[in-house]
């Protein structure tokens, strides 16, 4: 197996990195008060997120009557693009709330906090600006360095 340079000086960044935390697990280096404002943030977020969602449902249906009463073929195809664009940005909340519901899972069991690729911690400042995280920033950033290489290898096949 061939691992890339820029690879392997991640993984060293990583390595590194995490020798130097303690080695306790994530939730005993979260503060109790930390832990609050986090799920706070996580709540906040679903109710947010519920509520555009009901408002896109909403609107979705005002624009599916628009497009069968309208004779207009530009209006009809407004309207349709409207729903698509609707049911996307329905998905990508669809997502995010999982995401939460996992965060809010992991808080309670006490893994929050806790990279699942390597089993460090994540920084409390990650975590207040992606209160989802699942991994810490050099992990995250391996996995998305090798999926926009897979991707880059299937386009040109």
């Amino acid at each position: 197996m061939r691992i890339e340079p820029g690879k392997c000086l991640l993984m060293l960044a990583v390595f590194i990195r995490h020798s130097l935390q303690g080695m306790g697990t994530a939730m005993e280096n979260l503060s109790q008060q930390e832990k609050i404002q986090l799920k706070k943030i996580l709540l906040a977020r679903d109710q947010t997120l519920r509520e555009e969602i009901r408002r896109e449902i909403n609107l979705q249906n005002e624009y599916a009557e628009v497009a069968s009463d309208v004779p207009d073929s530009g209006d009809l195809a407004f309207a349709n693009l409207s729903i698509d664009i609707g049911n996307a940005a329905v998905v990508r909340d669809a997502h995010e709330l999982r995401a939460i519901s996992y965060a809010l899972k992991r808080l309670e069991g006490e893994s929050y906090g806790e990279c699942i690729s390597c089993g460090y911690d994540i920084p409390f400042k990650r975590l207040m600006a992606i209160p989802t995280a699942e991994r810490c920033a050099p992990c995250q950033k391996n996995v998305e360095s090798a999926h926009h290489q897979d991707g880059a290898r299937g386009m040109s096949t």
